[in-house]
């Protein structure tokens, strides 16, 4: 019997694996909609990096590596699997929309006080992770997710200023546009060696398509000899590639009336090694291939470490969480420039996070919102990328609610609103082209919808009849 239960969750794993697997390739063949991100700053690296978490670490500013429960899929930290109850599954479907704008000064001199404001916004609805969780044995638990690391999501377009060009040739117009999104599929066992302390190992698998489109058009043609055509090129990066996370979880202050909990995790980064295909060709009727090259990007993860503490009781959770990420070490070789000449850096990351959640009474049959939890929580750290050698800082602000389906159940709808920007409207002066650049603010809204469903309601327990 308990092995048919335990053939049954597997079954359902493999099966969500399949489903998840559909989905990736629908992702690919229909990128457009698959876009999250909406910003000049994806034109490099891996693009925006999402939040990790589900909808219930994302209300709580993104904690969650000290975050025990039996009642949620642990995302953030492979020993967290390791709390769910016997005799129960958890899954979780979670989606967001996301509202951006983006804001940046435009200067015609290097006289700071001389500008024009541009401005352009685009919204989005995306799933943004699947995971199951369920025990294998007594203090041994398997989880299973996919989550989109990254996403890559760009249009703009510049015109030639140089008299020279414009004297022989007559307008010319550059195109840049980008899409593509760096997913993770990580499977792992979270282990509770003895009584309030368990440890967790994960493989993380990470694949997907980025591309990078760029055209030059020539407008009025003042030559008139119908000799110059527009040209056109290609970037497509094809990433497929292995990463480990550990992670461990200690119940310092465990008790019928509180629970104190030390989390952490270590991600192990390293190459992506990309496959890139580079195709350049004229806009001609035939579309003619002039260049091809296949190559291997350099791009590399960063080493991560993150740790933090969570506090719990009836009523209240409060979590504290940083993370470091070794962007700037993993990639201090790696240089980038942008189409205006300024250089694009990696540094590493510090972030801080900050969650609290209240629930009146979970256990008032009367009052349904006494059993409602309201969350709240923030977060300030830096960005992966310098541009010019200026620094870019992030923040957040969130607050969120979990509506339980039934008295003394764990089925629960989260959901949360996120509002945060990245950037400012500062400037960078460059030198050697004789100009200055305006850096972009970004400002968002993101709403989470997450479906936590199944967990201690025991769905298949087999009901006996005395």
């Amino acid at each position: 019997m308990q092995r048919n239960r335990v053939y049954n969750r597997v079954f359902l794993a493999v099966a969500a694996v399949i489903v998840l697997s559909l989905a990736g390739m629908g992702r690919v063949s229909a990128q457009e909609a698959a876009v999250n991100a909406f910003s000049p700053y994806t034109m490099y690296g891996v693009g925006e990096l999402g939040t990790n978490g589900n909808a219930i670490n994302k209300s709580m500013g993104g904690t969650g590596v000290a975050l025990r429960s039996t009642q949620m899929a642990s995302l953030l930290n492979p020993a967290g699997y390791s709390a769910t109850l016997r005799k129960s599954f958890i899954l979780e479907v979670g989606l967001e929309g996301n509202f951006l704008k983006n804001e940046q000064r435009k200067y015609p001199t290097l006289d700071a006080s001389n500008y024009t404001t541009a401005e352009n916004a685009k919204n989005s609805v995306n799933i943004r992770e699947i995971a199951v969780q369920f025990p294998v044995a007594k203090g041994l638990g398997f989880g299973l997710s996919l989550v989109p690391y990254s996403s890559v999501g760009y249009k703009m377009h510049t015109f030639e200023q140089s008299e020279d060009i414009w004297g022989t040739l007559g307008g010319v117009m550059y195109n840049y546009q980008g899409d593509g999104d760096l997913t993770e599929v990580k499977a792992g066992f979270g282990w509770e060696i003895f009584r309030g302390f368990s440890v967790g190992i994960a493989a993380k698998y990470y694949w997907g398509y980025i591309n990078h489109n760029y055209t030059t058009s020539i407008y009025g043609d003042y030559v008139g000899s119908g000799d110059f055509v527009s040209a056109n090129g290609n970037d497509e990066y094809a990433i497929s590639n292995f990463k480990f996370q550990a992670g461990l979880q200690w119940n310092i202050v465990a008790n019928n009336k509180r629970m104190i909990t030390l989390g952490a995790t270590y991600d192990y980064g390293g190459p992506l090694r990309p496959k890139v295909t580079q195709t350049a060709y004229i806009g001609d009727l035939t579309q003619t291939v002039v260049a091809q090259e296949d190559s291997r990007g350099q791009m590399r993860l960063p080493h991560a470490v993150n740790a933090g503490i969570t506090y719990q009781d009836a009523k209240i959770v409060t979590s504290f969480d940083y993370e470091y990420q070794n962007w700037g070490g993993a990639n201090a070789f790696y240089k980038q420039d942008a189409y205006s000449g300024m250089s694009i850096g990696y540094v590493d990351t510090h972030t801080y996070k900050f969650g609290f959640e209240y629930t009146p009474n979970r256990f008032d049959a009367r009052n349904y919102f006494n059993r409602v939890a309201y969350r709240i929580g923030a977060r300030y750290g830096d960005y992966y990328q310098s541009f010019g050698g200026a620094k870019l800082n992030q923040y957040a602000v969130t607050a969120g609610f979990a509506f339980p389906l039934r008295f003394m159940g764990a089925t629960t709808i989260n959901a949360g609103i996120e509002f945060g920007g990245r950037g400012n409207l500062s400037s960078v002066v460059l030198p050697e082209q004789n100009t200055r650049i305006g850096l972009i603010r970004q400002r968002y809204i993101k709403v989470h919808l997450g479906f936590s469903l199944f967990g201690e309601d025991y769905w298949f327990v087999r009901p006996k009849i005395d």
